[in-house]
């Protein structure tokens, strides 16, 4: 394999003007192709050597090479890279480059000068780089987005273990404050169990209860046997008394839904009641989804539900 088509294929064909020229590209050449429409140019100083449409991940690549040596992919678009599945999806390119360097806009990327570029930064496609799952979720997430998306982007981020919240805490510590407070309380939130948006409403609303004590959010538990138990959204131990949040995106499959049903069928067999409700119930009849959790907690009290079963919690999860 000659250098120019190693080079072809380390980069998934896309390459600067000065890497071809590295490996023996004229520029005469270069117009050649490009005029017989067997190149493309797809950004200034970068070029694509086939015709047609890039892929997401050539995208990114170009992005990269046309920002420098130096440039991270970043916010969203390193989101993206990252494995993240539910985020406000945008075309444009984020790339940090560094504060000194001067370079045309153009459209399809967003260059972001900084003075603070990553020293976490990961290697993507052998040729560029991309930021921290953790930089990328404080710099994409800290304006321009409501909470509920905050809240199921950094939820996300934690329960696939993409990220930590000692990572998103560190990286918070060197950002600017300047519009970050919603941000920084999501990853309390989500530090003290909170793992979706709809969990979120579903504790705001219980907070308002004059009735409940404070709810054990994704809580490790374990029965009298010492057995662990599957883990519920929320867990009332002086009741015995589970709170779970019924999301349709779980049942599309039958594992899925028999996955659901193993777990409310072991907490029910070690003694506990298992309230389920739907994030649509949470949104539109809050009201009703609290009376009905209060009721439930009143009764089974009464009847010292929580000391005949002996279920104790272990830990709340991180």
């Amino acid at each position: 394999m000659d250098v120019l088509a190693k080079l072809l294929v380390l980069q998934e064909k896309i390459a600067t003007d000065t890497q071809l020229a590295e490996v023996g590209v004229t520029p005469g050449m270069l117009r050649w192709k490009l005029k017989r429409g067997d190149w493309q140019r797809v950004l200034p100083r970068v070029v694509a050597a086939f015709s047609g449409a890039l892929t997401r991940r050539q995208q990114f690549i170009a992005a990269g090479l046309y920002a420098g040596a130096r440039a991270q992919i970043a916010g969203l678009s390193a989101l993206e890279i990252h494995g993240f599945r539910y985020l406000p999806r945008e075309s444009a390119i984020d790339v940090l480059v560094p504060h000194e360097r001067r370079l045309r806009r153009v459209p399809r990327v967003r260059l972001h000068r900084t003075d603070r570029l990553d020293p976490t930064e990961w290697p993507y496609a052998g040729c560029v780089r991309v930021c921290s799952p953790a930089r990328a979720v404080v710099d994409a997430m800290r304006t321009g987005h409501d909470s509920r998306t905050i809240r199921g982007v950094v939820a996300e981020g934690i329960q696939r273990a993409i990220t930590t919240i000692p990572d998103l805490r560190r990286e918070l510590e060197f950002a600017q404050r300047n519009g970050t407070a919603v941000l920084r309380a999501v990853v309390d939130e989500v530090a003290d169990g909170v793992r979706s948006a709809p969990e979120a409403d579903l504790r705001r609303l219980t907070k308002q209860s004059l009735i409940l004590p404070a709810i054990s959010w994704n809580p490790q538990l374990m029965d009298a046997a010492g057995d662990d138990l599957p883990t519920p959204d929320g867990y009332l131990e002086e009741a015995a008394l589970a709170v779970e949040v019924d999301s349709r995106e779980f049942h599309f499959s039958t594992d899925g839904w028999e996955a659901t049903l193993r777990h409310h069928n072991l907490l029910a067999a070690a003694g506990i009641l298992v309230l389920r409700f739907t994030p649509k119930q949470i949104r539109e009849a809050p009201h009703s989804v609290l009376a009905e959790i209060e009721r439930a907690f009143i009764v089974r009290l009464a009847a010292r539900a929580g000391a005949h079963c002996k279920i104790r919690v272990i830990s709340t999860l991180p």
